[in-house]
């Protein structure tokens, strides 16, 4: 149901040869190829002398065979870098014309597909990564978020909106997708329905989600996705492109109440339609089984099946090791039912584990975050990004060493999240601690800094948007989380109690970098 024949991505792909080589050639200018080569889910990197391609994982889920293949381009084509992105993509980096597209074709026979992956389409449908695996979630959600991707890669070939449509699914209210402040959003319920929320997302002008729908059952959930497509149809903003996002209907409609009515004018008319939408899907559980063999440790977590436990693995920055991303492929190719799940976090899990395997996963995989700080967020930052303001995977290493040097306990910092630009694909916006790529005036010349945002939270019923304090000198930044860090430290707290019995003392700490 709702799936599209390879070949009709396949015709597509000689024209992004014919454009990427005429913009290597200096026919084309920067704007205009970024403009053509999102649709394939490629740009050119800052300076215009390589290419990134991004590689769709459906609800995050990298399945044995996608991961081979990304094995497969790391070694045969030479990929010298790869990153997991916020939206639980994986992104082949500093790749040159040919390779991209080669890549990109071999990408759709291997059934994974690029197009949409960036510009005015559906992106990757987001999914909780413990679906189906975690002890505390109401249902496994997993199934449904494939079959919105599926659906959704239909829009692509559609009549598009303006600006990128960004969907996700979360299993519990840990809200790990945010799925509460997407374009639209699936929150499982515990009575196996969900609520559904709409007009949300993060960057400028964020706004937390409208609730559209509540007890929806599973099987609705295309009608609400194809209500949202129309509703942005009719009001969406398609002059001003700096608007032209879902989040700003709520404006231009007057307020939450009528932007319900809108949508569920649109809900209507789709319900009304000839054309069916319902679901019918019967989710396959893991049929695994322990084996007797057990597993402990801080990157190892029991899962809802006796005897089966997941491995985190959290490359600084979402970086991986080329060599541990290799090992991992070769070692899952042997592990019956076991895959990766890419987490919003930049991070990764793999599940479906009996306890030996488990540890050959952790000897696999030695490239993976010490404490709760080095879990920390970056997007790609501006050294590659064209619209980055800022390096933010750099600012992410420098304090990482700083925090190390200095000997902190874990926990007395958090998880920080960075953003090189406004876009905020470091999720700056809902972390505890976020930075966000800015500038600052000193003695009369603007120098490298980041906004300081605190306060922010995703978790289901207290969602906020962090609080904006203002800008730092990029080169501060190491030293003003360690000092941080060493307060937290000294109250015998960690950071989140430290923080939440003295809010202000984060402020007087931050004031002199502040200033």
């Amino acid at each position: 149901m709702h799936q599209i024949d390879p070949s009709v991505w396949k015709a597509d792909l000689p024209a992004f040869r014919e454009k990427t080589a005429a913009f290597y050639a200096g026919e084309i200018k920067v704007g205009e190829y970024k403009g053509f080569s999102g649709y394939y889910g490629s740009y050119a990197q800052r300076g215009g002398k390589a290419n990134m391609l991004r590689l769709r994982m459906p609800a995050g889920r990298v399945t044995p065979d996608r991961l081979a293949f990304t094995a497969h381009a790391i070694r045969d084509f030479q990929v010298p870098r790869v990153h997991f992105t916020t939206c639980q993509t994986i992104q082949l980096h500093d790749l040159g014309p040919d390779t991209a597209a080669e890549l990109m074709e071999q990408a759709i026979d291997a059934g994974i597909i690029t197009l949409g992956g960036g510009g005015d389409f559906p992106r990757n449908v987001m999914c909780s990564p413990l679906s189906g695996a975690q002890a505390e979630e109401y249902f496994d959600v997993l199934p449904w978020a494939e079959a919105a991707g599926n659906y959704l890669l239909t829009f692509i070939k559609a009549e598009k909106m303006p600006r990128k449509l960004k969907v996700g699914f979360s299993n519990s209210p840990a809200n790990l997708t945010h799925a509460t402040y997407r374009d639209l959003g699936f929150a499982a319920r515990p009575d196996g329905t969900f609520d559904v929320y709409s007009a949300g997302g993060l960057g400028n002008n964020p706004r937390m989600g409208v609730l559209v729908g509540q007890a929806v059952e599973p099987a609705q959930i295309l009608y609400y996705i194809k209500a949202m497509w129309l509703t942005f149809r009719a009001y969406g903003n398609y002059e001003n492109r700096g608007k032209a996002r879902t989040r700003y209907m709520q404006e231009a409609l007057g307020g939450s109440e009528q932007y319900i009515r809108a949508f569920h004018e649109k809900l209507a008319e789709v319900r009304a339609s000839d054309e069916d939408l319902t679901l019918s899907l019967t989710p396959a559980p893991c049929t695994k089984t322990g084996d007797g063999s057990t597993a402990a440790g801080p990157r190892i977590l029991p899962q809802k099946q006796e005897g089966l436990y997941t491995v985190l693995w959290h490359p600084q920055g979402g970086q991986p090791s080329l060599d541990s991303l290799c090992a991992l492929s070769d070692l899952l190719q042997t592990i019956p039912q076991a895959e990766l799940r890419l987490a919003p976090d930049e991070g990764a899990y793999i599940i479906n584990l009996t306890g030996s395997e488990a540890e050959q996963v952790l000897a696999a995989t030695p490239d993976s975050a010490r404490s709760l700080f080095e879990t920390s967020v970056s997007c790609i930052g501006g050294q590659t990004c064209q619209v980055g303001m800022r390096d933010s995977q750099g600012l992410l290493a420098a304090c990482a060493a700083a925090v190390q040097a200095a000997g902190l306990p874990d926990g007395a910092l958090p998880q920080i999240h960075i953003s090189g630009c406004p876009s905020s694909c470091g999720t700056h916006q809902t972390g505890m601690l976020g930075f966000r790529g800015a500038s600052k005036m000193v003695d009369g010349k603007p120098q490298p800094a980041f906004t300081l945002f605190v306060g922010g939270e995703q978790a289901q019923g207290r969602e906020a948007m962090g609080r904006e304090l203002g800008a730092m000198l990029e080169g501060e930044i190491p030293a003003f989380l360690v000092e941080l860090g060493q307060a937290a430290a000294a109250s015998g707290q960690d950071f989140a109690a430290w923080y939440a019995a003295d809010p202000a003392a984060l402020e007087r700490i931050a004031a002199p970098y502040l200033a």
